[in-house]
């Protein structure tokens, strides 16, 4: 690295040999693919299980699918209502599989030991898709139900699921995260405005963005604060939930690079793609520096409208419209 903090990284992505200008760190980025065995699944949402491996929804499947990523077999798990659209995923620590039925209104939970499906339907006929869902430090399940403007609290002991509207119309809450302070927080995609909820009251607490964003996906950074994409400016933004101050930085791909799918990884590094830019890149922003480093994703990427950092710091992606998932080593 030079005097003035400029390097030249040497990238291999996913076979393919290619060059990229970094800003202060020197980021060497390995962007594995794999295709998907259902053709025409559009996973949609990847997750990191406890071994490690890459969990993915098949949404036009009706699967959950498995990745290894030391053997790179992938192994895909039925559904058990049609059509159910599965959508978000995380994996817990006993190793189930938990995913919003996007299309048939009810969260699902996949042991993939015997492959058996347990159901928790929406109490209001009204929350026909939830959405994203996470896992809270109180061993429940939130999640967004997003044309109902609602979030929800599903209690695996009891099977118990509430709702609570968002205060504001028409919200549409789309991604969701738990913050620093233990409690979760949701973008309000369509109204420019970052929500936290009481894990315990359910009350919501709405914070306001710059004029025009519009937060898509979001995900917890170092000393407090939550990193959000702004996929209507082309913004990456920073909510620091103490204060209610935003600072935002545009994506180097411009205004009309929709910014999506977003992970911070432990080291700090805010990591995310750029869906409106062929082929879509995967960022690395450097909070320390402010600076940006972006590389192309190998197939396109199809959009990538989530991603999940494992504890080792690989990356985890779906490239919805390719039929792939990815694995991202960076060193």
């Amino acid at each position: 690295m030079s005097k003035r903090g400029w390097s030249l990284v040497l990238i291999v992505a996913g076979g393919l040999l290619a060059t990229a200008l970094g800003f202060a760190v020197a980021w060497k980025v390995e962007i594995r693919e794999y295709d998907v065995p259902t053709p025409n699944s559009r996973p949609h949402d990847p997750a990191v299980g406890p071994d490690g491996a890459l969990w993915y929804t098949g949404q036009l499947a009706n699967k959950l699918g498995r990745l290894d990523p030391a053997t790179g077999a992938i192994r895909e798990f039925p559904l058990k209502t049609p059509d159910s659209g599965p959508h978000g995923l995380f994996v817990d620590g006993e190793g189930f599989v938990w995913y919003t039925g996007n299309f048939k209104a009810h969260i699902g939970r996949l042991d993939p030991r015997t492959g058996e499906v347990k159901e928790f339907p929406m109490p209001d006929p009204r929350a026909r898709d939830p959405h994203s869902l996470v896992l809270g430090r109180d061993g429940n399940v939130y999640f967004t139900v997003q044309t109902a403007n609602m979030i929800g609290r599903l209690v695996p002991a009891t099977g118990e699921v509430r709702l609570k509207e968002v205060p504001t119309p028409s919200a549409r809450p789309y991604g969701i995260v738990i913050g620093p302070d233990g409690a979760p927080y949701f973008c309000e995609s369509a109204v420019g405005k970052i929500g936290r909820i009481d894990p315990e009251t359910l009350e919501i607490i709405e914070f306001n963005l710059p004029e025009g964003a519009r937060p898509r996906r979001l995900d917890t950074g170092k000393n407090g604060t939550i990193y959000y994409t702004d996929m209507a400016r082309g913004y990456l933004g920073r909510l620091d939930p103490k204060s209610g101050l935003v600072k935002e930085w545009p994506s180097p791909g411009g205004a009309g690079s929709r910014p999506y799918g977003i992970a911070v990884r432990p080291d700090g590094s805010v990591w995310y793609s750029e869906s409106g830019v062929s082929p879509n890149t995967l960022v690395a922003f450097d909070p320390g520096t402010e600076t940006f480093a972006h590389w192309p994703i190998p197939s396109g990427g199809g959009v990538v409208r989530y991603m999940a950092a494992a504890p080792d710091g690989r990356l985890y992606l779906a490239c919805s419209g390719v039929n792939k998932v990815a694995v991202v080593t960076i060193r």
